[in-house]
């Protein structure tokens, strides 16, 4: 991932925060020679510890357009950690010409697949918690969504229309990215 942040904006500053330790330990040592890139471990579902983590202060400038790049991750906060309000309380710290990215598993497209799914998770420390369109869609309050808006996976820009395929929807996953005015 790293590698694509510094391919598409070689003078990027990039944060990662990861809540598994031995994720984060990996992270820094694939890191170590890179000083726009630090990581650090800390809970998603502690806002204010991140925001005012010291190796974020250090590395980015809230004067500067930042992108909040949330993939993959929403769906394993569950309703009672309150995502809505986490990813208002990091978008409100962002100056405006910033970016929201989100990726997020729902059950409308495969129901009968997802309940199974999500009975399994339920065995893991992290169980999923698939959401609609509209509830991902709150997730963007403040920021305009910009073209395509929030769409299946593979209608996210596609680099040619034939890669989409017959059925998006199987994708089950929501993607759309949001500025901020």
């Amino acid at each position: 991932m790293h590698e694509v942040a510094q391919k598409a904006a070689p003078d990027a500053r990039v944060v990662y925060v990861d809540i598994d330790p031995v994720a984060v330990a990996h992270s820094r040592q694939m890191l170590a020679d890179n000083d726009a890139a630090v990581v650090f471990q800390e809970d998603l579902r502690r806002p204010e510890a991140i925001l005012n983590h010291p190796q974020l202060r250090a590395l980015l400038d809230f004067d500067q357009p930042i992108a909040l790049l949330m993939l993959a991750i929403l769906h394993v906060v569950p309703d009672d950690a309150e995502p809505a309000n986490i990813v208002a309380r990091l978008g409100d710290e962002l100056p405006s010409g910033s970016y929201l990215a989100i990726s997020h598993a729902t059950d409308e497209s495969r129901p009968d697949v997802w309940k199974h799914l999500v009975e399994l998770s339920k065995q893991t420390p992290t169980p999923i918690t698939p959401r609609s369109r509209a509830q991902i869609e709150r997730f963007f309050t403040g920021f305009e969504l910009v073209p395509p808006g929030l769409v299946w996976a593979p209608l996210w820009r596609p680099e040619a229309p034939g890669e989409v395929g017959e059925r998006p929807e199987r994708s089950s996953n929501y993607v759309g990215v949001g500025r901020k005015s």
